[in-house]
Order: C-alpha cells, then structure tokens, then sequence
C-alpha cells in the first residue's frame, strides 16, 4: 500500500499580484480562515512515512483547494469580485497544478497495480460558531466503502492504543462524502484508492505548530497501521 500525503491548506501566502484584494485583511490572514493552523507542522513530521507527499501554502482565501470547482466558496470574499479571467488564471495555476500533481502520482500509483492510501492533513478551529467542537482527532471518510471504513478503524484503534484518553471521532467535525478533494478523487479512482481527511483541533496548535506529543502519537498510529494492514 503506497501512502499518498498531501495539506491543502499548510500556510496563508498571497501571491504579490493579488495583495492589493486583502489590503486591511492582515489579521484574519493569519487566523482559521486563511490556513489549517499548525497542520503543515504535523505534515512534516507524518511525511517520511509517504510514498509521495504535496502541500500547498497558497492560501485558502485566494481559492480553495478543498473544493469542486462548482462550489460556491471556490473563491472567498476577497477574490469573488475577480474577473472570469481571473478567476481563470487562479485555476489554472494554484487549484489545477495541485490537484493534477497529486492525481498524476495516484495514477502512476495504481497503474502499477499498488493500493493508495490518501491521508489529506487538516486541522479544525475548537470553536466554530460560538459551539464548541466535542472532538480531538475527526477521521473522515466514506462510510459506504468498506476500506476506507476499516482503515479509519484501525487508525483509531493504534491511536487509542497509544493514548487512550484522545477523542476520536468519525465523520466529524466534518464528513468525510462532503464537498473536497478525497471525495472527487474518490469518484475519479474507483478502484484501490482510499482517501481518508485528517482533522486535528487546534487547540494542540501554538504559534502554526503542533503538540510534539500529539504528531508522535499520530506517526505511531500511521506506522503501526501501515506496517500491518493490506488492502
């Protein structure tokens, strides 16, 4: 089984073309909105355990990665008013390159008869809403395919088996067949890909790095799982 590693949202960089759109906006740019704090740290540590790693710094608020090209928040408030055009030449060069990049090593992948395993790095704000999220770890997935199920299983069991005392959830904050990449590429790779989203609170987060505790017991986990399971 090949492990695919990929953080769609690790930083908050806006190209210099387009700093005149967030004059004034420095501050959320560096909040949740702008960059999954502190996943592009747990990315690091996960990634020599990859077969083929990619991560992106560009910012989520000049167009979003994690999104269908349908989606109405492609693009966020500062880049909505953008010219077809422009919104074109986004697409082509941030949201295109990525996804193709990682599409690209999944089919290399499974032309050569391997399995993918496509663990996708996020992390979520413990508040959203004034609601408090209930969750420590989310494993997202689609629950109607049957290895990606016992993957996420078997994840949470190392996990558990390693700090029984971390909350982790299924399919929460998010779902795993919501709008996202894992989910197109998912219908794209219908056979011996699993894609799996990765979710961890932000409340391990300081200063856009992750608790050195928690990334060890997360690279532990995946070790463990990969190092004993076949699909």
């Amino acid at each position: 089984m090949k492990l695919v590693l990929t953080c769609e949202h690790a930083g908050n960089t806006i190209p210099k073309a387009y700093n005149k759109y967030f004059k004034n906006s420095e501050a959320i740019l560096e909040t949740h909105r702008a960059l999954d704090l502190g996943a592009l740290d747990l990315f690091k540590t996960l990634e020599p355990l990859a077969d083929f790693k990619l991560y992106s710094e560009t910012s989520r608020l000049l167009i979003e990665l994690n999104r269908s090209l349908h989606h109405p928040n492609l693009f966020s408030e500062f880049t909505k008013q953008l010219s077809e055009v422009e919104k074109g030449i986004l697409i082509n060069t941030y949201y295109l390159d990525y996804r193709t990049t990682v599409e690209n090593a999944i089919l290399n992948f499974i032309s050569n008869n391997e399995t993918v395993f496509h663990l996708s790095v996020h992390s979520f704000t413990p508040i959203l809403d004034e609601v408090e999220r209930n969750c420590e770890i989310g494993l997202l997935y689609d629950s109607r395919v049957t290895k990606e199920k016992a993957i996420a299983r078997a994840i949470k069991k190392a996990l558990k088996s390693i700090n029984p005392d971390l909350n982790v959830r299924y399919n929460y904050p998010y779902l795993g067949k919501a709008d996202g990449f894992t989910t197109h590429l998912r219908k794209k790779f219908t056979k011996n890909y699993i894609g799996i989203e990765l979710e961890v609170n932000q409340k391990f987060a300081d200063n856009n790095s992750m608790d050195e505790g928690l990334k060890q017991t997360l690279l532990l986990a995946l070790k463990d799982v990969l190092n004993s399971t076949s699909y």
